[in-house]
């Protein structure tokens, strides 16, 4: 019986102060040590999609949006994509905003990704928090973090859910378990 070939898989990632290329390159190395045949790549210069099967992609989001980059991408590849198990993440604050009114916003999905999810119809989509620095944000966007349920800075990211998204490719693609337990994130 002849084995499988380990699925190829590209992970295409769109970042503005580097939290995006860290969740990447996590579910990278993730998708990697359970025997996937994966590609890490800045958008700006995403690989050739032939004979890759499955395509996630992750960007920051700014303004309610995706980064340009990422927009773009999607858009000028999407008859590509279409054919593709494609996978899409998010990196912005809404996931780790606290208290009713953060929790409900952090739900949320802005209206130019949800837009984006409309023309794309990936399988998955999910959202992550990222690192929300205090130095050089206005008092106004600061008393507007607050009010939303924003209750600290720095990194704000939750590797277990990260993990747990990326296991979830990984199961999908009946990629086998890990040998290895490693508790460790960046």
């Amino acid at each position: 019986m002849t084995p499988t070939p380990s699925p190829r898989v590209a992970i295409l990632f769109a970042t503005a102060q580097g939290s995006t290329r860290d969740i990447a390159e996590f579910i990278y190395e993730e998708l990697m040590s359970r025997g996937a045949h994966a590609e890490l790549c800045d958008i700006e210069h995403a690989p050739d999609l032939t004979g890759v099967g499955t395509v996630v992609i992750g960007s920051a989001i700014h303004n309610m949006d995706l980064l340009p980059g990422a927009d773009a991408y999607i858009r000028h590849n999407l008859p590509t994509l279409t054919g593709k198990d494609v996978r899409l993440f998010t990196v912005g604050l809404g996931p780790a905003l606290r208290g009713p009114v953060g929790r409900w916003a952090g739900r949320q999905i802005p209206r130019k990704i949800a837009a984006v999810l409309g023309m794309l119809h990936p399988r998955d989509y999910t959202a992550f928090a990222g690192k929300y620095e205090r130095e050089g944000v206005s008092w106004r966007a600061r008393a507007m973090y607050r009010l939303l349920g924003g209750a600290r800075y720095g990194d704000l990211r939750d590797w277990d859910a990260v993990r747990r998204w990326a296991g979830t490719i990984a199961d999908s693609l009946e990629l086998p378990r890990s040998s290895t337990i490693d508790t460790a994130h960046p």
